[in-house]
């Protein structure tokens, strides 16, 4: 049997995340969600504390630690606030991390101490405005032209994009389909590169997301990222451990719901006594902390399976799957305990509900999950 009890160095590095979030990010994350922006200061704040630079080596500026404290800590800023966990997630989990398992020593020594300590912010650049779940297909255009690369196309809903000083952008060098498809890691002060804010969100509100523009941006041959043609196999090997951060960070936010609709219950009164004391109610509460124990042990399965260096995405798309959906669920009902009161920004539950809703949507949608994982168990690719 495998033990995945948290140990004590787990547990206090878990409880000094839990402080400084508790101090830093919650008393302002209302105020940031309604002005659409996080502060962003709270960036090198983040480096600071170690968050951007988990599991990277020291030599590299980075916080040594293994996957189950990376994952704690996803939880913690999940239960925190899912704008700023998003900019950890993304920068860290997505480019960073991709940087370090396929970069050349030259290219991690240049980016990845900056991007540990907070300096400078990365982002993913795969999504494009005809081309969501469908990642093979994607049509931005790398053309070497000597020693260069001249890179053209638009890729959108790109988180940090607006604060990244680099981008990890995945475009096609060569035939149709995913063996066509490269990274490179172009720095967005390039001429060339043009951004747009992307406002109006229904979650996440206070993270940086954007439109990102490329017209025959030129960088040198020493910026793809490994080897031509392999950038689909980089995207997707970015996206498992992608999806256990998005599920570690779902625990939180189950858990958020969990300690919000249990406070709210005792202390509000109905019928001449607190809510908490209602059958129905008691229920909702139960599955949300069902819900939340079961999801926090899918992550740690996956994040052992990490730990081994055995294959984990199968692992890795039920616990996305399985924490984004019970998050949904989690938030839903936290506000039918609060009732009206819950419909409002004045109260936490609200946030939590728009915030959660994103989770079944993006590294993978709920039913690109169900496909994964019906694939990894049958044999059969329902993909064509």
């Amino acid at each position: 049997m495998i033990d995945l009890t948290p140990t004590e160095d787990q547990l206090s590095f878990q409880r000094t995340a839990r402080e400084f979030l508790a101090d830093r990010v919650i008393p302002f994350r209302a105020e940031w969600d309604r002005r659409e922006s996080v502060d962003v200061g709270i960036v090198k704040e983040l480096g600071e504390m170690g968050f951007l630079g988990m599991t990277v080596p020291e030599r590299l500026g980075g916080t040594e630690c293994d996957y189950q404290t990376y994952a704690m800590a996803m939880e913690e800023l999940g239960w925190a606030d899912s704008a700023v966990r998003g900019i950890v997630s993304v920068s860290l989990g997505l480019v960073t991390k991709s940087i370090l398992a396929y970069g050349s020593v030259a290219q991690q020594e240049e980016w990845i101490p900056q991007l540990a300590d907070g300096s400078i912010l990365g982002c993913f650049g795969l999504t494009e405005p005809g081309t969501g779940s469908d990642a093979g297909s994607l049509i931005a255009r790398a053309e070497r032209h000597g020693s260069d690369y001249v890179i053209s196309g638009t890729k959108t809903f790109i988180t940090n994009g607006t604060w990244a000083e680099v981008c990890l952008m995945f475009a096609r060098t060569g035939m149709p389909g995913p063996r066509g498809v490269s990274a490179f890691l172009v720095p967005l002060n390039t001429p060339g590169v043009t951004r747009h804010e992307v406002k109006g969100k229904l979650g996440l509100r206070g993270q940086a997301t954007a439109e990102l523009t490329f017209d025959s941006v030129r960088v040198p041959a020493t910026a793809l990222l490994g080897e031509e043609g392999h950038g689909f196999a980089v995207a997707m090997s970015a996206l498992d451990r992608g999806r256990v951060s998005i599920a570690a960070s779902c625990v939180g936010i189950i858990r958020a719901c969990v300690e919000q609709a249990v406070e709210y219950s005792q202390q509000r009164q109905q019928f001449g006594r607190p809510l908490a004391s209602f059958q129905l109610v008691q229920q909702l509460i139960a599955g949300m902390a069902v819900d939340a124990e079961a999801a926090r042990g899918l992550v740690r399965l996956a994040t052992d399976l990490m730990s081994r260096g055995e294959s984990f995405g199968t692992q890795a798309s039920m616990a996305k799957y399985f924490a984004s959906e019970a998050a949904v669920r989690a938030s839903n009902d936290a506000i039918q305990v609060y009732g009206g009161y819950g419909f409002v920004d004045e109260f936490p539950v609200q946030k939590l509900m728009r915030d959660a809703r994103v989770m079944t949507l993006y590294e993978g949608t709920s039913q690109i999950q169900q496909l994964l994982i019906g694939r990894a168990l049958t044999g059969v690719n329902a993909f064509i």
